[in-house]
């Protein structure tokens, strides 16, 4: 599958319109098992579905014709950056029309999965930290991105990003630690 992947991927770079058609079968399941993974961790009562993030993370993907694949790994860390933007910008959606709130601790646990109660705020509160992560960190925030907001396993980010299941461990314990500081976890 992945050498499939990859040449319906660069099919698209040389504007084969019709690759992005054979495209969607092949990446629909896992992205769809990603995006659920991730909603699963929202607060009940979303009002935004696993089918519907799929389908948006698709069309930005693929309807952005200035786009380059370097391959299946690139088209999923967009794939979970593009999560990531779309539910940030939800909870802002969210957020203006709710005004205000009180900020709650937000835990990043080892095993990714987020509190139930876990509140657009929080989300809000991460999105920022992990923008903040990414000017000094570019590789650490797209790992969290990956685990966060797609839910991927440690030996499937490590593939994603080229890299050891170790260095993905190693640098998955720092970067929570960093969040959690930066995020008033040792306090706030």
């Amino acid at each position: 599958m992945n050498r499939d992947v990859t040449k319906i991927l660069s099919d698209i770079e040389r504007g084969d319109r019709a690759a992005a058609s054979e495209l969607l079968p092949l990446v629909y399941e896992e992205l769809r098992r990603l995006a659920a993974s991730r909603m699963n961790q929202e607060r009940s009562g979303q009002t935004l579905q696993p089918t519907a993030l799929v389908h948006e993370v698709f069309l930005k993907l693929v309807g952005d014709d200035s786009q380059r694949w370097d391959g299946r790994g690139h088209f999923f860390a967009a794939a979970a950056e593009a999560m990531r933007r779309i539910l940030i910008d939800n909870a802002r959606r969210k957020g203006r029309v709710k005004r205000g709130g009180d900020f709650q601790r937000q835990e990043l646990n080892d095993n990714v999965s987020v509190d139930q109660s876990s509140s657009n705020d929080d989300l809000l509160i991460l999105d920022e930290a992990l923008t903040k992560l990414a000017t000094e960190d570019e590789q650490l925030a797209k790992l969290v991105e990956l685990r966060y907001f797609t839910g991927l396993t440690i030996d499937e980010t490590a593939e994603v990003l080229g890299v050891s299941p170790r260095t993905t461990k190693r640098n998955w314990a720092y970067a929570r630690a960093w969040l959690q500081r930066e995020m008033g976890g040792d306090g706030h």
